[in-house]
């Protein structure tokens, strides 16, 4: 994975567990009318694997994708071995694809007065660059599909791929997702939206603050994580040790606003991931809450799980990572369902880092600063509640 944290999903885990803080506050823009924003940025350098010809018709995002998809094949055995990727598919999410090259075009066309573009400038802004290159580079050759529903991309990503494998239409798929927004243009647009956080008096490492009373808003984040998932049979065959099963998975729209919240909308994501695993609410043990840190957003969100759950969520641990490491738009539910995946297998629920003062109008447990074991946790779920109302929600079981 590329992540703000690095690159080892354990390691990762590791540190958002410890609740290690990646945000930073950077300066971003021109001299001339540039500003600070707070952002989860990731350590990223292709050069190892990807050479300077490849990088050149490869987005960030894209570029991202491939390492991570590099990873994931080889810590799963995959990577030059035996097994033939012939008939894999991938299923990615991404919310902006390109966003740096658009940037770049429209400085050259408006800024230079040039009409002298990359003359690759549209394959690399498409959204369907991170899947497309996944494809090309490790030769999977089944489908090859991108959803683009902002914040919940990956979530609806990986979730469809559990449906394919799970209804019989393939047996392996590389999915999850890739976001890399962070350049000028666009951060300055997240900005105008009023949806940002604020630098916080205890340093720009405490600003992503969910569930908080002085909570902000958002801090974004960038990386790309892919998960290798197989049908039960596959994995059984060649020896796979997985670190959790996906047994559900629910979908649905607000249809109701372009970035105010519903919980009716999300409540019918969560009920029917729960109807989709079997799963009785009670047997939950954690929830990786969407938790963005804004001030609907997470108000919302602990609304719908005091009305799946029930007043005070009894049982059920409630916690959320973008504490750490941001907002990763298009790859964010695929980071939350790995670090759930780990939690897991692990017997670990990580903290909302930050979570000093909750919000006074909810009692359930949040996992405030610190996080706690929980060795007898067999269920959890991720949510991903999108802007534009796209709402999902993935169920997990210990393996």
């Amino acid at each position: 994975m590329v992540s703000p944290h690095g690159s080892d999903p354990r390691a990762v885990f590791d540190a958002v567990f410890a609740g290690e803080s990646a945000v930073r506050l950077c300066r971003t823009g021109t001299d001339e009318f540039g500003g600070d924003a707070l952002l989860a940025l990731s350590d990223f350098d292709p050069s190892p694997r990807i050479s300077k010809a490849q990088a050149r018709l490869q987005s960030r995002a894209a570029q991202m994708a491939v390492c991570a998809t590099h990873d994931a094949l080889e810590a799963t055995g995959l990577l030059g071995g035996t097994q033939s990727l012939q008939d894999t598919g991938v299923y990615m999410g991404c919310g902006l694809g390109g966003s740096e090259v658009l940037q770049d075009a429209y400085r050259v066309y408006f800024v230079r007065k040039s009409r002298r573009l990359n003359p690759v400038t549209v394959p690399l802004i498409m959204a369907s660059g991170p899947a497309s290159h996944m494809s090309m580079r490790f030769g999977a050759r089944g489908p090859s599909h991108t959803f683009s529903v902002a914040c919940a991309s990956s979530s609806v990503a990986i979730g469809e791929a559990f449906r394919a494998i799970r209804d019989g239409y393939i047996d392996r798929v590389l999915a999850g997702g890739s976001e890399a927004m962070l350049n000028d243009g666009s951060v300055a647009a997240w900005q105008r939206l009023g949806v940002m956080a604020s630098p916080h008096p205890n340093g720009a490492q405490a600003s992503s603050r969910p569930f908080d009373k002085d909570r902000t808003g958002l801090v974004l984040g960038e990386g790309s994580v892919v998960l290798v998932l197989e049908s039960e049979e596959v994995a059984a065959e060649r020896g796979a040790d997985p670190i959790a099963e996906i047994v559900g998975y629910g979908a649905s729209s607000d249809a109701h606003n372009l970035t105010e919240p519903d919980a009716d909308g999300q409540e019918r994501a969560v009920r029917a991931a729960l109807a989709d695993a079997g799963v009785d609410a009670r047997d939950v043990g954690y929830v990786n809450a969407h938790g963005t840190g804004t001030l609907a957003g997470d108000a919302v969100e602990l609304d719908v799980m005091a009305r799946v759950f029930g007043p005070g969520a009894p049982g059920v641990a409630v916690s959320s990572t973008k504490s750490v490491h941001g907002h990763l738009v298009g790859a964010a539910g695929a980071l939350e369902c790995v670090l759930t995946a780990f939690a897991l297998k692990l017997g670990q629920i990580p903290p909302t880092a930050h979570l000093e003062a909750p919000t006074p109008d909810t009692d359930i447990d949040l996992v405030p600063r610190v996080g706690r074991a929980a060795p007898e946790m067999k269920v959890a779920l991720s949510n991903s509640f999108a802007f534009g109302g796209s709402n999902a929600t993935l169920v997990l079981k210990r393996t």
